[in-house]
């Protein structure tokens, strides 16, 4: 696998050399039921000797992995698993369980220690958890982002004094987890002021007891995705999501409608810039501060005339971007996540295919806000030319698939150009069916 991995759950070193070795069973444990979890299983299976299990799971993982029924947030559950089952490696999906400290909890457990763990401690994961940490953080490490004041009740008129010295649109983010759906972008300064007031007053809950009010920066969004041992970093295939749930992004923010990789301005150079001026100075940063950081870094990002700024930091791979991402892989990702568990990120290497993804989310009606679950779903047998992740689902008594969740399936595929990718992605989106089913149509157009 690499060079100083000893590990009897590995596989040997020697085979990166090119010798032919034998594998022995690794046992992975990914935490989560949504698409991303179900295309980071997808991957992972594909390695060899990788016995994956999914908790919770859904619909999807458990034709490629067994599913098992703990929360991710039963902490003790998923440490009887573990111990039960030999995992050696847990994959934490979602961020919620990283904020609340599973990595901490992993570490201070005497009998878990074994088992190698895929996300930052909980210092580290406040870079999501907390928008005001992220940016205070940005600004120790003269990380490049967007001007900003942090606002509860007590500094509010501050807030609004902010707030009149901008040029519009307003941006008002919820400090805490929101599920992606904690940002406002507002074109009234009347409006802005009114929405502030909301969110502190319990718009997302206590998400945004406290807000973060930012300057709006125009250009191009994108992610870019690290894997990190928290010495040495790779950077994965980069994506473009699409929040709003209208076309044309119009409408509501949800968690994410589609997404394309790779992105076409994501040049060497923008990468380079990227690298040099967010990527190293995160990474210097959060080891002066000695976090343990073992796992995946998203940056949302602004190309503003090619200068990257950050718009966000996640501590998880993105969703749906993942699900996109994870097609475009080449070679062992369990390799990859075993070696940055073990701080040896630097001696493995992969290769990102050139071939282009197109991700379009099927979603239930009504969804960003009140949708019904239990919608049965067809047309599964009649794929073709793509991968169908699923995101929420869930199998009835019957053993068939049915909606679960707001957003329901992503449809991958991949083409030699976005327009093709496109094209068989939408051929197959129109063969899933299910009452109340939508999706947008212009995933893409935007960037050819």
């Amino acid at each position: 696998m690499y060079p100083g991995d000893t590990s009897k759950d590995a596989v040997d070193w020697k085979a990166a050399q090119g010798q032919h070795v034998t594998a022995v069973r690794r046992n992975i444990l990914v935490l989560g039921s949504g698409g991303r979890e179900h295309a980071l299983s997808w991957k992972l299976a594909q390695s060899e000797g990788a016995k994956v299990f999914v908790a919770p799971g859904n619909a999807g993982t458990s034709e490629i992995a067994t599913n098992v029924n703990i929360k991710v947030g039963d902490f003790e559950g998923i440490k009887k698993f573990c111990l039960d089952n030999e995992i050696s490696l847990l994959v934490v999906g979602p961020e919620q369980p990283l904020v609340d400290g599973i990595v901490d909890f992993f570490r201070g457990d005497e009998a878990l220690r074994k088992v190698r763990v895929i996300g930052p401690d909980s210092i580290g994961a406040q870079l999501e958890g907390s928008k005001a940490y992220a940016k205070e953080f940005m600004a120790r490490n003269g990380i490049p982002t967007a001007r900003c004041l942090t606002v509860n009740q007590a500094n509010l008129n501050d807030g609004v004094a902010f707030l009149k010295s901008l040029q519009p649109p307003y941006v008002l983010k919820a400090d805490g987890l929101a599920a992606g759906k904690g940002v406002l972008i507002l074109d009234s300064l009347d409006e802005a002021v009114s929405e502030l007031g909301n969110m502190l007053g319990g718009k997302f809950g206590s998400a945004s007891a406290t807000v973060v009010i930012e300057e709006f920066l125009k250009g191009i969004e994108c992610s870019v995705f690290v894997l990190t041992d928290g010495e040495h970093y790779l950077l994965l295939p980069e994506a473009k999501d699409y929040k709003r749930i209208g076309d044309g992004d119009t409408g509501l923010n949800t968690g994410g409608m589609g997404a394309v990789s790779p992105v076409p301005f994501c040049t060497p150079a923008f990468l380079q810039k990227v690298e040099g001026r967010i990527v190293r100075p995160t990474l210097k940063g959060l080891k002066a501060e000695d976090v343990d950081y073992k796992g995946f870094i998203f940056l949302g990002l602004m190309n503003c005339g090619g200068d990257p700024y950050v718009i966000e930091y996640n501590v998880r791979m993105g969703d749906p971007e993942t699900e996109a991402v994870m097609t475009r892989i080449e070679g062992d990702f369990a390799n990859m996540l075993y070696a940055c568990a073990d701080g040896c990120l630097d001696k493995v290497h992969y290769a990102k295919s050139d071939k282009t993804a197109v991700t379009v989310m099927l979603v239930s009606g009504g969804y960003p806000e009140a949708y019904q679950k239990g919608k049965l779903m067809t047309g599964f047998n009649q794929l073709n030319g793509c991968v169908a992740f699923h995101a929420g689902t869930s199998l009835d008594n019957d053993g068939q698939v049915v909606t679960a969740g707001g957003r329901v399936i992503a449809v991958t595929a991949l083409g030699h150009s976005i327009t093709e990718a496109r094209e068989k992605a939408y051929e197959n989106v129109a063969k899933i069916k299910f009452e109340g089913e939508k999706h947008r149509s212009d995933i893409g157009l935007d960037l050819l």
